[in-house]
């Protein structure tokens, strides 16, 4: 009897799956859009983009037939599923506990990994920007270590020809110490006037070793000075925001109903929300704000089709997110949308329609 009731249990869930889901094959099924390009784009055909032609590809395996319904925004897409209005959203939709925990819509496993990016716009290079790395803590203790070894040396040839060569190195120790730093200088540099020049062994040995030293030292602060001039030229942000931190209590603008909010928030930022990705990136290239906060692939493609915006996406990112696509919690189309998807990412095929939008 125990067993005849577990096979009960375990038979009654797969024939239902096994009814409902022809039907809701055989039933055109209500697909919620939302988002931004590259995940959705419009194009003369119909929608394209990656989680439409992620979405194509599931649908095609299992023949469901299907309609593309248009919403306002991630939030409303959201809500479609929850109320039975839609059997499906799709779009760059984050996985998020707080999504997860509303307990009326369930998330497919995720068919892609991003990151949530920070646009900035660029500007020209101001006169203190160009020069502010040769005041910095490198370049000033490179110029300190070479003072001080100026001092060293001069103080090493003075002590070693005040005697024999006084006209050239007084024994006075201001003006003899000082020629010796005045020849280190001109040795230092390859200019050499030979006004003065040590006339002792141990004054020739001291120059040779200073010779080879000027070498190497002169080569590494050139190095040094020069790749800190150019990472801090490619690093220009206006406002100066070059890391999270930077953020705080900026003007930044994010898309109302996606978790940019909720990374803007977390940052700190005063954020103004706007109902599009174009509406954000319009009040940044007003000046508006200083930032916007959105998906990082997403931004990536904007300025991809907008290359006359004067705009950057910043090196550093505020967290990393998974997408899926939503469904009614108990809907039949869990388990055949899982399988597609792990499918499909094994065989490479999102991948490649993943490279065939971003690169």
């Amino acid at each position: 009897m125990q067993s005849l009731r577990c096979l009960v249990r375990c038979t009654v869930p797969v024939a239902l799956a096994a009814l409902l889901l022809p039907m809701a094959a055989a039933a055109r099924l209500r697909v919620g859009i939302s988002g931004s390009e590259p995940f959705l784009v419009k194009q003369p055909g119909g929608i394209g983009g990656i989680s439409a032609d992620v979405w194509r590809e599931v649908a095609s395996e299992h023949g469901f037939a299907f309609d593309l319904i248009p919403q306002a925004s991630t939030q409303a897409n959201l809500d479609g599923v929850a109320r039975g209005e839609l059997d499906l959203a799709i779009g760059p939709i984050s996985i998020t506990p707080e999504r997860l925990a509303q307990g009326d819509i369930e998330f497919t496993q995720p068919y892609f990994f991003g990151k949530v990016g920070v646009l900035l716009p660029l500007r020209d290079a101001g006169l203190w920007t160009r020069i502010r790395p040769f005041f910095g803590m490198a370049a000033l203790s490179s110029v300190g270590v070479l003072l001080l070894a100026l001092f060293v040396v001069g103080n090493l040839i003075w002590l070693a020809e005040r005697r024999r060569n006084p006209e050239q190195f007084p024994p006075a120790y201001l003006h003899g110490v000082g020629n010796g730093m005045w020849f280190a200088i001109v040795t230092l540099t390859t200019v050499g006037y030979g006004d003065r020049s040590p006339v002792t062994r141990s004054g020739r040995v001291i120059t040779g070793v200073w010779m080879i030293i000027t070498l190497l030292a002169v080569s590494s602060i050139t190095a040094g000075l020069a790749s800190a001039f150019t990472v801090s030229l490619a690093q220009v942000p206006a406002g100066g925001i070059r890391d999270v931190e930077d953020l705080r209590r900026r003007p930044v603008a994010v898309v109302a109903g996606t978790t940019s909010e909720k990374w803007g928030r977390r940052s700190g930022a005063r954020l103004s929300a706007q109902p599009s990705l174009e509406a954000a990136v319009d009040q940044l290239a007003v000046g508006e704000v200083e930032a916007v906060i959105y998906d990082a692939p997403a931004l990536r493609y904007h300025l991809r089709t907008h290359p006359d915006l004067p705009m950057r996406v910043a090196r550093f990112s505020l967290a990393q997110e998974t997408y899926g696509f939503v469904f009614p919690t108990g809907s039949a189309l869990e388990r055949p949308l899982d399988v597609s998807l792990l499918r499909l990412s094994r065989s490479g095929r999102i991948e490649a329609i993943q490279q065939a939008w971003l690169d």
